[in-house]
């Protein structure tokens, strides 16, 4: 029953077009129904899992929007020409965010260890990765279509 609504949920809400930022909370709540499902979190569990899961999000996706993402930018528009001390300047702040990620997958991981079980954090890492597919393969589906 829980597959179904899953799968309703994602196909209702791509047919549904909207604009960006509620199309991302549309998204966001799909993902915690995908993730609730794969994991079967208890009450107990969901209630300490939620607050870490959503705090390590937000923090994760700092890094990537907006660190990186102004890096690759920067990279983009000044490549041909930035010195190389401009160049080791952004290196140096992608070995940051890099680094910055990996500590916070790690004390993300530490955390949930006092949560959940460890089958269940690699279960949580199968179910985000196969998330991401089904979405990479609903926007391929739906650009196709749109193509025609």
């Amino acid at each position: 029953m829980k597959k179904i609504l899953v799968i309703l949920l994602l196909c209702v809400s791509f047919g549904v077009s909207a604009q960006k930022g509620k199309r991302h909370e549309r998204i966001k709540a799909l993902k915690i129904s995908f993730l609730t499902e794969k994991l079967s979190l208890t009450e107990k569990e969901a209630q300490e899992f939620w607050p870490v899961y959503n705090a390590f999000e937000q923090k994760m996706n700092q890094i990537r929007f907006k660190e990186i993402r102004s890096i690759r930018k920067e990279i983009r528009s000044n490549l041909d020409t930035m010195s190389d001390s401009q160049a080791l300047a952004l290196i140096e702040r992608f070995k940051k965010a890099e680094n910055q990620i990996h500590d916070l997958k790690t004390d993300f991981s530490g955390k949930l260890s006092k949560i959940i079980s460890p089958k269940k954090m690699i279960r949580l890492k199968l179910a985000e990765e196969d998330f991401k597919k089904k979405m990479l393969e609903e926007f391929k589906k739906r650009r196709h279509q749109g193509e025609k």
